[in-house]
């Protein structure tokens, strides 16, 4: 969103022609018109200082939160992440009525969300990615970027999920069960609308049902049955289920 306009194309084409600004005679709405071309220019170096200049120059003045916006995303345009997501969160915190907020909200997310890194590494900034387009479907859910936000939300909990699922594997693989129940577990409960859950469970009960604990196996078959009934290993399962509750009959007629 850009609520201001250049109002004065004189003043554009002279600044365009001119080799060296004198920004010291600006006005706010002049400067940061001034330093929004050099945006459009792809200036980012340049239109860094300008926008921060402004911030300094003009405390209180109707152009602080464009200023504020477009320092973000100028940020953002060069790949900083983490400076871009700083910026957005000051325009957020400090410029609660200004029009540019779900904007800034949505990038303060996308700058996280950029910074999440491939599923074996630390999730930390997912996480936070996560939070931030959740705050922004919560503050504005009737926004049009909030299916996009939806979207991501999903992506990163599916890559959390991948991280929980593949250290369960490992865990499996050194015969650790209880550590591979464990996060098995977690990711059933946690991101159980992933497509990891019902892999994450299928695999769980498998470990159940070499262990012998049968009743634990019964209560995640019908889990896994009531939650994925169309899932690839849904009629493997039922099976499972089967010879578990005949197995089960049969040491019940045995102890009669």
């Amino acid at each position: 969103m850009f609520k201001k306009i250049f109002s004065n194309s004189a003043f554009i084409v002279i600044l365009a022609c001119s080799g060296t600004i004198d920004t010291t005679k600006f006005t706010p709405d002049e400067y940061f018109n001034y330093a929004l071309g050099l945006y459009n220019k792809n200036d980012y170096e340049q239109a860094i200082i300008e926008f921060q200049n402004i911030l300094l120059q003009f405390p209180g003045s109707t152009v602080n939160d464009d200023a504020q916006y477009y320092l973000g995303m100028t940020y953002f345009k060069r790949g900083e992440y983490l400076l871009a997501a700083y910026e957005f969160s000051k325009l957020v915190q400090n410029y609660a009525t200004s029009p540019y907020v779900p904007d800034a909200q949505f990038m303060l997310a996308e700058s996280y969300y950029k910074l999440s890194p491939p599923y074996q590494l630390d999730q930390s900034y997912t996480k936070k990615a996560i939070e931030e387009f959740q705050a922004f479907i919560d503050i504005f859910p009737s926004n049009p970027k909030v299916e996009e936000a939806e979207r991501k939300i999903k992506e990163l909990n599916n890559k959390l999920a991948q991280k929980d699922y593949q250290s369960a594997l490992i865990y499996e693989k050194m015969e650790y069960d209880r550590a591979a129940m464990q996060y098995y577990e977690q990711v059933v409960e946690t991101y159980h609308d992933t497509k990891y859950a019902p892999l994450a469970l299928y695999n769980k009960i498998k470990i159940e049902v070499r262990k012998g604990m049968i009743n634990e196996a019964l209560a995640d078959i019908s889990l896994f049955l009531s939650r994925y009934p169309e899932d690839s290993n849904a009629i493997e399962i039922k099976k499972i289920e089967d010879e578990l509750i005949r197995k089960s009959n049969e040491l019940s007629t045995e102890k009669k």
